[in-house]
């Protein structure tokens, strides 16, 4: 088995095939979330709901993908299940915590897969491949059957190499999700932030490139907004996972990151709480005023193997994702032209619960973007 899969499956009808995040319930199969401390757990004796709609709709579900440990990493580097290779740029990292079902996608071994993204884990990894990763509004997908059982943060999404394919499976998944027709004369909001050079020269190309109005936008919480959702992941993977932490059956970086997640105060979390009542708040105003924000979905370019080790340059790959798990708000990061080998990803923002709004507007901008 390679390193992408953790279990090859063969469920379903004739429909699109599909990978399953292996944090996700399939009925008979064990969930080991990465790791191995996971398993003495019994098969899951349930279907996650997500998995039961997508078998509904005639879908063939192929395998569960493995991840970085725990989905608590942002490299999708595992030493202990293996780190699924990135199909277009081997030398770097794949992305995390999703990382086997952005590969699946990549290399087109899956028509759409499903990940989960608390703090970027489906958008990080669909930049780091040069796919499309969307993570919904929060709430819009039930969780029902997905680890960690409780998440202000954590939202199922799917990941796929366009966005009609993105459209499709939610549609499958969420009876109430519908198709847009591309929206007329839309306005960007580009938030103002410092990006590497790199990144932020192929981030203006891009723009430029999409013809569509766009003007620059402010979010005075944003920096507080990133600490805030760090804090929260912190205490909700401490409650969900915290007797694990001194398991020597978890990676060292998983153990390392757990155990000071341990040390998170109910002070801090309820402090964390007020930044994100007034980041919300903050997105919702720019939001009334324009269609979408945009901006990239990381700051630095994909990482090598090699550098995705470094704990805090890892770490600052999610500076511009986990706000939005923060504020709820959907995001779709969509792939950018190949440059200096690797694929930069232009992540846009939309109004909470406007998810084929959203999607819509992807879908022109995709358009425009030639990847």
């Amino acid at each position: 088995m390679d390193a992408t899969f953790v279990e090859r499956l063969d469920l379903g009808g004739p429909g699109p095939t599909v990978a399953i995040k292996d944090t996700i319930a399939v009925a008979g199969t064990r969930m080991r979330a990465g790791s191995h401390a996971l398993d003495h757990l019994p098969p899951e004796p349930e279907h996650a709901a997500v998995v039961a709609a997508l078998l509904a709709a005639g879908c063939h579900i192929v395998g569960k993908t493995n991840l970085h440990e725990f989905a608590y990493g942002v490299t999708g580097i595992n030493d202990v299940t293996g780190t699924p290779v990135n199909p277009r740029f081997p030398d770097r990292v794949p992305g995390g915590s999703s990382s086997g079902s952005a590969v699946a996608v990549a290399a087109g071994a899956v028509d759409f897969a499903l990940g989960t993204d608390t703090g970027g884990s489906v958008r990080i990894p669909a930049a780091c491949c040069g796919i499309v990763g969307f993570k919904p509004t929060y709430g819009r997908l039930s969780r029902v059957g997905v680890m960690p059982a409780v998440s202000s943060l954590d939202c199922v999404g799917p990941f796929a190499r366009d966005v009609a394919t993105i459209e499709r499976a939610m549609a499958m998944m969420d009876a109430t999700f519908h198709t847009h027709a591309s929206p007329s004369d839309p306005v960007l909001g580009v938030v103002t932030l410092d990006a590497d050079a790199t990144v932020a020269d192929a981030f203006a190309r891009a723009l430029a490139r999409t013809g569509i109005r766009h003007e620059r936008v402010t979010l005075a919480s944003f920096a507080e907004a990133y600490d805030a959702g760090l804090t929260i992941i912190a205490a909700e993977n401490a409650a969900a996972l915290g007797t694990y932490a001194e398991s020597e059956l978890l990676g060292a970086d998983v153990r390392a990151r757990l155990q000071a997640a341990m040390l998170v105060t109910p002070a801090q979390v309820a402090a964390a709480e007020v930044v994100r009542a007034r980041f919300i708040a903050e997105v919702d105003a720019v939001l009334a005023r324009v269609d979408a924000l945009v901006l990239p979905t990381m700051p630095i370019p994909t990482l090598t193997l090699e550098a995705g080790r470094d704990a805090k340059a890892a770490i600052r790959a999610t500076a511009f994702v986990r706000e939005f798990n923060l504020s709820g708000h959907p995001a779709i990061s969509l792939p950018l032209p190949a440059e200096g080998g690797f694929a930069p990803g232009m992540q846009l923002v939309g109004r909470r619960g406007a998810d084929g709004a959203l999607c819509a507007l992807a879908r022109a901008v995709e358009a425009t973007l030639g990847g």
